[in-house]
């Protein structure tokens, strides 16, 4: 008895809350001002992401998953490291008044590509995965764009090399996205 109550309590207070939801799907891009945090010294690179994501809106809360391919990497001693990447930042959003938001979320990273000035691949030379660590604040403007200003700073070592210490990607994001269709609220 206790548990049917119980199962009953959720699923109603569940379509209360997803009835208060809305659900969009959109396209975003914009630049990256990239670097690496090592004991080299380095200097950024001004690239780009693109992709798409999925917003989950409560009242005054959201997630917004996001599938993006993001140019990142450094400059050392004049020499560029192009890393790409296959991320997923997942995104929650604490909404204040007129659409203006504050988020922070975790990023995951699948390394697809790394090259060096010279076109060669060093991809060996790095991990697969990079988990990074994102805080932003954002404008989702009642016509469908969202702007948004994000810090990403890599938790993980990505230098699969074992010599000069640690390497960790840090990326500062602006973007501009459209949300394509949107139901609910």
């Amino acid at each position: 008895m206790k548990k049917t109550l119980l199962t009953l309590s959720l699923v109603f207070i569940s379509a209360v809350a997803f009835s208060q939801a809305s659900v969009g799907i959109g396209l975003k891009g914009g630049a990256n001002f990239a670097n690496a945090s090592s004991d080299f010294d380095t200097d950024g690179i001004t690239s780009y992401h693109v992709g798409a994501y999925g917003l989950i809106k409560l009242t005054n809360i959201g997630i917004q998953p996001e599938l993006l391919f993001s140019k990142q990497g450094t400059s050392i001693d004049g020499d560029d490291l192009d890393l790409s990447y296959v991320n997923i930042p997942v995104m929650l959003k604490f909404y204040l008044p007129a659409g203006i938001n504050l988020q922070a979320g975790p990023q995951f990273g699948m390394l697809t590509t790394a090259e060096n000035t010279d076109g060669e691949d060093v991809k060996e030379s790095f991990k697969n995965s990079d988990l990074s660590a994102a805080l932003g604040a954002g404008w989702d403007a009642p016509f469908g764009l969202q702007f948004t200003a994000r810090y990403v700073i890599g938790l993980s070592d990505i230098n699969d090399e074992g010599v000069g210490g640690e390497f960790k990607n840090k990326t500062f994001q602006i973007s501009i996205g459209y949300t394509l269709f949107k139901l609910g609220n």
